[in-house]
Parts: C-alpha cells; sequence; structure tokens
C-alpha cells in the first residue's frame, strides 16, 4: 500500500536519489547532501512541533509499505520571504497612447518585487517515472492540502505553488540564457543552489532595478515567460484542480509560474470530513477515498476504500495499520 508519511533524517539516500532524478531548475530539491540533511533535520522538527511555526517546513515522503520503496517527495512550507526575501518578476501590462496618430500600444514589462512575505508554500512534488499514473501523484498532491486542513491554524490564508519552468532536451533554459544570464554571470545550477542556501543577497546586489520590457526579448525567451516545464503539466493540473491559479509573478530564473489560493478555498482543505475512525474486516465502497491522520504530529495519508457510516469511517485492519489509527480516533476523509 502506498503511504504518505513524514520525512526524517533517515530518508536522506531516498532523498538524494530523487533529487538527481528531478533534474535541473527543482530549485528545492538540491543535489547536496549537506543541504538535504538539514532539510531533514528541520522536517523531524516541524513535525515533532519543535520549531516556531512559521519557521517550519513539512517534507512529505511516498512510501510502499510492502517493498519499503520510496518512490516520491512533497512538501510544504508555513511561511515563505521572512527570514529570507522571496523575489519574483511580477508581469505588468502597461497601456500606451498617441490620441493624434490613432495608436493603442500595450507592452509587458517584467519587475522585481517581494510580494509574497508570510504566505504558505506547496512545493517539490515529484514522483520517479514508474509511479506517475494510477492515483500516486494525486495522493501526494492532495496528502498536502490534508496536512494544511488537519491544522489550518499553523499555515497562512494565502497558498503558493511556484511551477517549474521551461528547460530544452539537452538542459538548457532559454529565459536563463536569454535575460537572467546577464544579470547572474554564472552557471544556472550555481545560481540555483545559492538560491536555497544563501541568504539570497547576491540577488538584491545583482537583479535588474528597473522594469524589463518584454517585447525586447529574444523570442525563444517571450515564448517560455509564464510556461511550465513538460513534466510539470500533471502538477500545473493538480493544482487548478484544487482551485489555484495564476497571480502574475513569475520565477527570476526560469521564468515558471506561481499560482496561489486562498487555504480555505482549496478544494480538499475544504471538503474534507473529520470522522471517527471504526474498524471492519471488510468495508462497503465503491471507489477509494483520499484518507489521513487529523493532526501534524504523526501525520499519514493514504487512498483507500473507506465505508460511511454517519459520522463514522470504517477502515480495514491494513489501512488502520497504515495511517496508525485506532477505533475511535479521528481521521480526515475526502471522497
Amino acid at each position: 500500500m502506498l503511504v504518505v508519511r513524514p520525512a526524517g533524517p533517515a530518508d536522506l539516500d531516498y532523498l538524494l536519489e530523487l533529487a538527481i532524478l528531478s533534474g535541473p531548475g527543482f530549485t528545492s530539491l538540491p543535489e547536496d547532501p549537506d543541504q538535504l540533511t538539514e532539510r531533514l533535520d528541520l522536517s523531524r522538527d516541524s513535525f515533532a512541533g519543535a520549531l516556531p511555526a512559521q519557521q517550519c517546513w513539512y517534507t512529505l515522503m511516498l512510501e510502499e509499505t510492502d517493498t519499503g520503496d520510496v518512490d516520491g517527495i512533497a512538501s510544504v512550507k508555513a511561511a515563505v520571504g521572512l527570514n529570507r526575501p522571496f523575489f519574483s518578476f511580477r508581469v505588468n501590462t502597461n497601456a500606451s497612447s498617441s490620441p493624434s496618430l490613432d495608436i493603442k500600444l500595450e507592452h509587458q514589462t517584467l519587475q522585481l518585487v517581494n510580494e509574497c512575505s508570510g504566505w504558505s508554500e506547496v512545493g517539490s512534488l515529484f514522483l520517479k517515472a514508474d509511479r506517475r499514473k494510477g492515483g500516486a501523484g494525486r495522493l501526494l498532491s492532495q496528502s498536502r492540502y490534508m496536512l494544511i486542513g488537519a491544522q489550518p491554524d499553523l499555515f497562512a490564508e494565502t497558498v503558493l505553488a511556484e511551477l517549474r519552468g521551461v528547460f530544452t532536451p539537452d538542459g538548457a533554459c532559454p529565459f536563463w540564457d536569454h535575460v537572467a544570464h546577464k544579470f547572474f554571470p554564472m552557471p544556472f545550477d550555481e545560481a540555483d543552489m545559492m538560491t536555497g542556501s544563501t541568504d539570497k543577497q547576491f540577488i538584491l546586489d545583482l537583479a535588474p532595478r528597473h522594469p524589463i520590457y518584454v517585447e525586447l526579448l529574444p523570442e525563444p525567451a517571450r515564448a517560455v515567460i509564464g510556461k511550465v516545464h513538460p513534466q510539470g503539466v500533471p502538477a500545473m493540473a493538480l493544482l487548478e484542480s484544487e482551485g489555484f491559479r495564476p497571480n502574475g509573478l513569475v520565477d527570476i530564473f526560469d521564468a515558471g509560474p506561481t499560482v496561489t489560493c486562498p487555504r480555505d478555498h482549496i478544494r480538499t482543505v475544504r471538503d474534507a470530513r473529520q470522522l471517527t475512525v471504526g474498524i471492519a474486516d471488510e468495508v462497503e465502497a465503491e471507489l477509494p477515498s483520499l484518507i489521513s491522520t487529523n493532526a501534524v504530529s504523526g501525520f499519514r495519508a493514504v487512498r483507500a476504500r473507506v465505508g460511511l457510516d454517519g459520522q463514522t469511517a470504517i477502515l480495514t485492519p491494513d489501512v488502520a495499520e497504515a495511517l496508525k489509527v485506532r477505533a475511535g480516533d479521528t481521521v480526515r476523509v475526502k471522497a
């Protein structure tokens, strides 16, 4: 059975493998054992409630309980942009006109901004290639919203997600090559690593101070602004199904889009029900449901058939074991 569970220090080898498989541009998964070790320590402390709420970064692993294999990762940051800026480009549309010539024009510009301070972020969604079917991606994606819904007060009223921008099959990034690299004269991977491992002062020092006119950029760069990496298209579809929409911000390195949704309007957060656990050897249900524990501490989530009897969720013993719940406990269920 597939179960989503908290990540901790023992998951370093799994996390490093996923980081290598994720490829360039996946900022939250650097191929750096030291950074990944720090992240797993942070995840452990976050789930244990050992940190102030806004400092927490919850990392989740998708595990096959029969084999112990870890095939995917997802995460929720309680707040971004507080200790380190959260830079983006805002895509602005500016109008100009000449009544005497009867000409009206619109120009798009890119303006460096730091607008998302204090918002929560869902991210790091990645699965091994052979797991990208059969509902594993949806389970992993929705588990983040079940986590938020378990204790909403630990998260901000606005939730964002950043999507990786377009890269060519040979690993080149058109927006980086034609735009960002002009301001950050270093390899993409180095800038990407520094984004996650420094206070981002280098961005403040080197980023353009004035708006960049999109019409003046080469066509390969213009064409990818706000576009999603082909591997991110399914993730974008999942986000849209939850109510996330583009908010006009793009990444300053690869121009991938940012999407947002009010926390309490996220479909899974809104629609999941709190029910009391009952256990039976068999349950009657036509389709599987998303089921999770009802607290951040010890959070777990699965997709399985559940019998609904009033305010009771009837689980089979193996599902209860995967969730580590007993009769009388409270779970969250999203049909």
